[in-house]
């Protein structure tokens, strides 16, 4: 049985599946340094590389180990980031969420509308209970997005990932389902 990739609409967005046919608008900001700072990966140096992202997708989808869309604005179909859910554990229902945006759109909102709207995604169809963002403590606009998201930083996890050839701390922040479903 062949699933159905599903669509998340917003206000100003359209949260879609992302292809190969993406690649060269995704190369754009995967290769930049400063969106990439972050992540824990080097920029990338080839459309190669973001065809590997894009399997990568795929395979987490595939898997149901997670799942990432494609950010759109409505008035254009370019990929300008992505959302979405990796390490998903269904039988503790909960995930990570993950989110990158081009930095010709930073500071417009843009990624906190497509991270509000995949976390209600993540709450209402995968019955998830707790949510996870984990932020490099360097990161301030991604701790800002989160906690005016709601999420609570609960801690430090000292040398959490091995990354670029260094041991990375990273925060754990949380946001449980009934933070978010009883806000109305």
């Amino acid at each position: 049985m062949v699933k159905t990739f599903p669509i998340i609409e917003t206000k100003r967005l359209i949260l879609r599946k992302a292809t190969r046919v993406d690649a060269n608008h995704m190369f754009t900001y995967l290769s930049d340094k400063d969106v990439m700072k972050h992540m824990g990966l080097e920029p990338f140096q080839t459309i190669n590389d973001v065809f590997d992202e894009i399997d990568w997708y795929q395979s987490i989808y595939d898997e149901g180990s997670g799942i990432r869309w494609g950010i759109t604005l409505k008035d254009s179909d370019r990929v300008i980031g992505s959302c979405g859910f990796l390490n998903m554990k269904p039988k503790h229902h909960r995930a990570e969420v993950g989110f990158e945006l081009s930095k010709d759109y930073w500071g417009s909102g843009i990624a906190s509308e497509a991270l509000e709207a995949v976390v209600r995604y993540g709450y209402q169809h995968f019955q998830l209970e707790r949510i996870e963002a984990l932020i490099e403590p360097e990161n301030m606009p991604s701790q800002k997005l989160v906690e005016r998201q709601g999420f609570i930083r609960e801690g430090l996890l000292r040398h959490y990932e091995f990354t670029c050839g260094k041991f990375e701390d990273l925060y754990m922040y949380s946001l449980l389902k009934d933070d978010v479903m009883n806000k109305g």
